[in-house]
């Protein structure tokens, strides 16, 4: 099994491969969403990856992958447990997005290099990380209106937005994962937020994903 130092210098080693500028096709066409559910009580994890219709939000094709967790809880090491079902789900998806909004963190992330940056780099495609939680760095002075944004600071490096994506909802945490740029990914995750705090991409692939466990958990009874 993989060491936390040996995971560590990955991340190290990955991160200078991580692209903070626009690579993005002309016409976004197709845009993904991943996340990864756990089940409470057992070892079991999902992967979820929704392919959705940039304009219209209307999934195109889902893919899952469950399996047993492969690599131990451990803080800012979290890619390591759950890139393994969501690479399985990569490998059944019948066409490939122009675009991935990830479930988790990317730049803003300690060693920056959050999950965001490291399935970017992984399956080479633009990805933006969405956290739900705040994990680095300080915000201050966010406005309550949505499209309010603050930028998140550690180290006098701006390492992501603080976004509020509804008039007083709590904000999410967008960074710069890979091939893109912290603006045009702050601005698309703006967009993604139609009606509900969390983008589309995530709120459908979360759907999946506890579907996908439920369905795997019945068939092994």
């Amino acid at each position: 099994m993989l060491t936390e130092d040996a995971a560590i210098a990955i991340q190290e080693e990955l991160r200078r491969q991580v692209i903070t500028t626009d690579e993005l096709p002309d016409t976004i066409k197709i845009i993904a969403g991943t996340d990864v559910e756990y089940d409470k009580d057992s070892n079991l994890i999902a992967g979820s990856i929704v392919l959705l219709d940039y304009t219209t939000l209307q999934v195109v094709a889902v893919a899952t992958h469950c399996m047993e967790v492969t690599f131990p809880y451990i803080p800012g090491l979290f890619s390591f447990r759950e890139m393994p079902p969501l690479l399985k789900a990569w490998e059944k998806l019948p066409l490939l997005p122009d675009l991935i909004v990830c479930d988790g963190q990317g730049l803003a992330h300690q060693r920056r290099f959050g999950m965001a940056c490291h399935f970017g780099v992984t399956v080479n495609k633009p990805v933006i990380g969405c956290g739900k939680t705040w994990l680095c760095g300080e915000y201050h002075d966010l406005g309550e209106e949505r499209g309010s944004i603050a930028p998140l600071i550690e180290s006098s490096e701006h390492i992501g937005n603080a976004l509020r994506t509804q008039t007083a909802t709590n904000p999410v945490f967008v960074s710069t994962g890979h091939k893109i740029s912290l603006a045009t990914a702050t601005d698309i995750v703006l967009k993604l937020c139609t009606q509900y705090r969390l983008p589309e991409t995530t709120r459908i692939s979360d759907h999946y994903g506890r579907l996908a466990l439920l369905e795997y958990k019945n068939l092994e009874k």
